[in-house]
């Protein structure tokens, strides 16, 4: 949605009030942990943009919750298997050699959105390690849900997903859509399916030093995702409320009971 769109979305101009009791309202409640994966542009004219929704969401969860979102960084990884645009071969040797090491308080995030990329360097925020495929929280349990991210198997039982898993936690898809909820990868480590292995690496820094790190992990695919979604919604809707906040469709999520219908479903499908 463009500004233009933007602006005839919404009778009025969404507000950080608006927004927090439209939140409220969906069922979120201070003292929640709450994974947040969001489309700005499907809000409607925002006032203060990406700020606004930090601010909303931080207002509503309190220091009591936590709100996590995925800060993923996929421009830090193997040049060798990119494909959205490849690069020419003999380019590989000195991007490996010269691109800067990850550093979790600079390193901006790709394709993750803008109310992510400003959460992730918001007062308080703390963000994981992994270089790919870190996860930044503000909150009661910001430093529990990212501390010691495992770099192998990236999403899996080492990583913030299942940290909020622990939790209880509910994911908030905001103007988004199951395509991109990051919790179904947490799915696919626990499922009994042959998800493949690759090698990822990418720069780091260690001991002050820069070091190229290489790691295994399973072979994501979230071609399925939106069927997964779908069905769990029909299966449990007791599980997902769903609303809308300023002009955009928002859903809350059941965490747990989401990875365990999937497990079960790609054990199943997949």
């Amino acid at each position: 949605m463009g500004e233009h769109a933007a602006v005839d979305a919404v009778d009025d101009p969404v507000t950080v009030d608006r927004i927090a009791a439209d939140l409220r309202d969906l069922g979120v409640d201070a003292g929640d942990t709450l994974l947040v994966h969001s489309a700005l542009s499907e809000l409607g004219w925002v006032a203060g943009g990406p700020q606004a929704v930090v601010d909303a969401l931080q207002r509503v969860v309190t220091e009591s919750g936590t709100v996590v979102m995925p800060t993923h960084s996929t421009q830090y990884s193997d040049p060798s298997v990119w494909s959205n645009p490849p690069v020419p071969e003999d380019w590989i040797p000195q991007i490996r050699e010269s691109m800067p090491p990850y550093r979790p308080a600079v390193t901006p995030t790709r394709s993750m959105g803008a109310v992510a990329e400003c959460f992730r360097d918001y007062p308080g925020t703390v963000r994981s390690q992994h270089p790919l495929y870190s996860f930044a929280a503000w909150g009661a349990d910001a430093a529990a849900v990212v501390d010691a991210h495992s770099f192998a198997n990236g999403m899996g039982e080492d990583s913030p997903l299942a940290r909020v898993y622990e939790r209880e936690g509910s994911v908030l898809l905001l103007g988004t859509d199951h395509a991109t909820n990051t919790s179904l990868h947490l799915a696919e480590y626990r499922a009994d399916v042959d998800a493949g292995e690759t090698t990822a690496g990418a720069p780091v820094l260690h001991d002050g030093d820069r070091e190229w790190v290489e790691w295994m992990d399973i072979e994501h695919d979230n071609g399925d995702f939106p069927e997964i979604g779908a069905a769990f919604e029909a299966a449990h809707p007791d599980a997902v409320a769903t609303g809308e906040v300023g002009a955009a469709t928002a859903k809350l999520v059941d965490q747990p009971a989401l990875v365990d219908f999937a497990v079960e479903w790609l054990t199943t499908h997949r």
